[in-house]
């Protein structure tokens, strides 16, 4: 039995995506055994990240456009392109491994046109790249048009380094577990271990690592010293202002990594309350708090419905990291790029201000609720507390006293760092009046 052709499963997962069925993470998740997997992940991620630029290149190599039928044929094209064009894979096998894939997909009268393609990119490289150079911005920048209008009409000063930063790999952020060890500890026995790595600039408790490494090579890391979170999600037990005695909430808590890192910060406090929807994301939350050795009471509900899983009892602190468009963590996963549509924005913003309205009666008086967001769109973000507020009566925005990010009306914005910076991430504090 011949091995499946990766280039056919890349070319499937696109075209799923590019019909807005699933995500990059649930598709490749079913690939995972494949010997092939690390070039799957890495052709998948690759194209996402720069579609908008293959997509253009394909254009000008197509005598006319593929038939709309013709999406996973077009997507097979378009990962051969990416390899060739980013990838330490030898061309010929690039080539032919892409023109058998076309067997696979059922397209079998496409090997030419494959081929064809293919060897003309190589012939006109030099040509094609120093073409691009005067292609329209949204092919330069590699987003789609209704994001770039989006950025540069909400950040003028600051659109082109959101998408070049966009446009970049992710660094491999830590969290240091405190309980165990220092930062300053921390880093040296990274050092020790021939692990390159440097302090965070925002939060105490961050490190970046000079390259990503599985987390088995992370000293300590099953024994609960670090975990692996971005450096924004670790201003969060600060901003709360946790102190011993206190009920906190966290209202869309999976994968747990804040969950965690409030019980790493205060360890006295007298409950700590983890909702999200369904019982398969509560694995995700148990498992990182017993690897770190925590414990909290752990709920299936929709955070909104409040009369289904609330007690009465009121809360000195809640963190709402509500759901959102995710455009300050393209870098992370740039299958956003292809997924969001405008029309989802407005979507969210009925869900996000639901979650607020619903999660402010559970809120003891004097007490705090911190909404967050890795948006970097306005309506989401500023403009929705501010719907908020004036709709209620008893609430009141905090101002974040702090050196990072951007001050807007209602909150702290922090745009998407470079190399070794934090994801764009969006923080309000609100008082209960």
């Amino acid at each position: 039995m011949n091995p499946p052709n990766s280039r056919a499963i890349v070319a499937n997962i696109l075209s799923e995506l590019l019909s807005g069925h699933g995500s990059l993470t649930t598709h490749l998740a079913k690939h995972k055994e494949q010997d092939e997997f690390s070039l799957i992940q890495e052709s998948c991620y690759g194209v996402c990240r720069w579609f908008n630029v293959l997509e253009h290149i394909l254009s000008g190599l197509l005598n006319k456009p593929l038939k709309t039928s013709e999406q996973n044929l077009k997507c097979l094209l378009i990962c051969g392109l990416y390899q060739l064009r980013e990838l330490d894979v030898a061309e010929y096998a690039v080539i032919n491994e892409t023109v058998s894939a076309a067997t696979v997909l059922k397209k079998p009268w496409a090997k030419g046109l494959v081929n064809a393609v293919l060897r003309n990119y190589l012939r006109k490289k030099d040509e094609i790249e120093q073409a691009l150079v005067d292609s329209a911005p949204a092919v330069l920048q590699a987003h789609p048009q209704w994001l770039q209008n989006q950025l540069n009409k909400q950040w003028p000063d600051d659109a082109g380094l959101i998408m070049q930063n966009n446009n970049l790999r992710p660094p491999m952020t830590l969290r240091v577990n405190q309980v165990h060890k220092s930062r300053k500890d921390y880093l040296e026995v990274l050092a020790d271990s021939s692990i390159q790595a440097k302090p965070g600039e925002l939060a105490e408790s961050a490190i970046y690592l000079e390259k990503p490494c599985p987390v088995s090579d992370i000293p300590g890391f099953a024994e609960g010293w670090v975990s692996v979170q971005d450096e924004a999600s670790q201003l969060i037990p600060p901003l709360l202002q946790l102190s011993a005695g206190q009920r906190v909430l966290d209202a869309c808590a999976s994968p747990g990594g804040k969950t965690c890192h409030i019980l790493e910060s205060e360890h006295s406090l007298t409950e700590c309350l983890a909702i999200d929807l369904t019982e398969t994301k509560l694995v995700r939350i148990k498992e990182n708090l017993e690897r770190l050795g925590l414990k909290a009471t752990l709920l299936a509900a929709d955070a909104s419905e409040v009369s289904s899983w609330w007690d009465g009892k009121m809360f000195d602190r809640i963190l709402l990291d509500a759901p959102c468009s995710a455009t300050g963590i393209i870098r992370r996963h740039p299958d956003i790029k292809l997924l969001r549509k405008p029309e989802d924005v407005k979507a969210l913003q009925h869900i996000q201000l639901n979650l607020l309205s619903a999660l402010w009666q559970c809120l003891e008086p004097g007490g705090l609720l911190l909404y967050s967001t890795c948006s970097i769109l306005r309506p989401e973000n500023e403009e929705l507390i501010g719907r908020f507020l004036e709709s209620s009566d008893n609430a009141k925005y905090e101002g974040i006293a702090a050196d990072w990010g951007v001050e807007c009306r209602f909150g702290r914005q922090l745009l998407p760092g470079g190399n070794q910076g934090p994801d764009g991430f969006f923080f309000s504090l609100l008082r209960k009046t």
